[in-house]
């Protein structure tokens, strides 16, 4: 016999399920947590709730799938230090920027500068890659590479390189309604079920490139009233299941990789040729690739327990390590008891607030759990 709403909801912590009208994406992708879109990150106003129940400030969390760096900005926010282990190197990009500190003046001198200079060709172009050539307009790839080739001289270099990889997202030779994983490259008129009309692929880069040249430094100013005096955050760029860390830290907040559901390096690939970013994901941990047979489930289930073994080792005696999951294939049992970690409390929570073509509702769990 089915639940009733009722007993649904009993069993939910409402406390973490947020509706679409409760919590929209403007509010969740407030500040720098919107530098760059990110398929796969879990919303700020999770990690902010968990942090606050779990731990106290001045305390240091670590996530040994620091994604995108949800986690260590709250962390920032609400008053920790942070650590995160990312294997991608796009991702490790994108969190150095968004935690990193800033002289303020300079950065909005620069920005501002690079704003005017949008569109100047320069005296010598690069050649660009067969990606580049195959998914950019001719205008836009011009615009992209030229950009590409100011960012030596500035001193928030890092910084340019992720507008450089969201303006080059945008501005990518594809139908507006499917910008998170398209598949080839659009170059002829489409229906758009964004825009319910007919539309055409990007032709142009130097919009972007303004537009989110001047809403990085915003972002940034923004978050840097909010951050905790004192507070720091580190990036690892390595393999979380056998990183080496070198300090002990107060407890876990992680969301790892589902299996066999995104390719975390894909999904940046246009960064990876812009930039000439190390590739590593031969080592992905649940890589689309690899799919969800048995012997990829399998290999998935031991990644993760060493992974999160390895980060349980690093924990102060007693520290709690939670972990946002949606299990629904049940690994997280077998999961948790190779890592050596029992199970405290299991959190649920309902997600009803997804937008686009991937918009539905699903439940997570938070699993609390402390080391055996």
């Amino acid at each position: 016999m089915a639940v009733t709403q009722d007993e649904l909801y009993a069993g939910l912590d409402l406390e973490l399920s947020w509706s679409e009208r409760a919590l929209p994406e403007h509010v969740r992708t407030k500040h720098v947590h919107r530098l760059h879109p990110y398929h796969g990150k879990f919303i700020p106003q999770l990690v902010e709730v968990l942090l606050d129940r779990y731990f106290t400030r001045g305390a240091h969390v670590l996530d040994p799938f620091a994604g995108s760096g949800t986690t260590l900005v709250q962390a920032l926010e609400s008053g920790l230090d942070a650590t995160g282990v990312e294997l991608a190197a796009f991702n490790c990009l994108l969190i150095g920027v968004k935690t990193a500190e800033y002289e303020l003046p300079l950065i909005r001198e620069e920005l501002n500068d690079v704003y005017e200079r949008v569109g100047v060709q320069p005296t010598k172009a690069r050649r660009a890659s067969k990606y580049v050539s195959s998914w950019y307009a001719p205008q836009a790839r011009a615009e992209l590479l030229a950009f590409a080739d100011l960012i030596g001289e500035y001193v928030y270099s890092d910084v340019l390189r992720v507008v450089l990889s969201r303006a080059a997202r945008s501005a990518r030779r594809t139908t507006h309604f499917d910008l998170e994983a398209p598949r080839a490259p659009q170059r002829t008129e489409y229906w758009c079920h964004k825009h319910k009309r007919t539309c055409r692929p990007v032709e142009s880069a130097g919009a972007f490139l303004r537009r989110y040249t001047l809403d990085t430094l915003a972002r940034i100013e923004e978050f840097a009233e909010l951050r905790g005096d004192g507070c720091s955050a580190q990036v690892l760029h390595g393999d979380s299941r056998d990183v080496e860390y070198g300090t002990a830290f107060d407890g876990v907040l992680t969301s790892p990789p589902y299996p066999g559901l995104i390719d975390y390096h894909e999904q940046h690939r246009y960064a990876y040729e812009l930039l000439a970013l190390d590739d590593r994901r031969e080592l992905e941990l649940g890589a689309a690739a690899a799919g969800t047979s048995r012997a990829s489930l399998a290999a998935y289930t031991e990644g993760i327990a060493a992974a999160l073994a390895n980060a349980a080792r690093a924990c102060v005696d007693g520290a709690p390590l939670l972990i946002v999951v949606n299990d629904r294939r049940e690994l997280y049992p077998e999961i948790l008891d190779r890592a050596g970690l029992v199970l405290e409390h299991r959190l649920r929570r309902h997600v009803n607030r997804r937008t686009g073509r991937r918009a539905g509702e699903y439940f997570e769990d938070v699993l609390v759990t402390r080391r055996a």
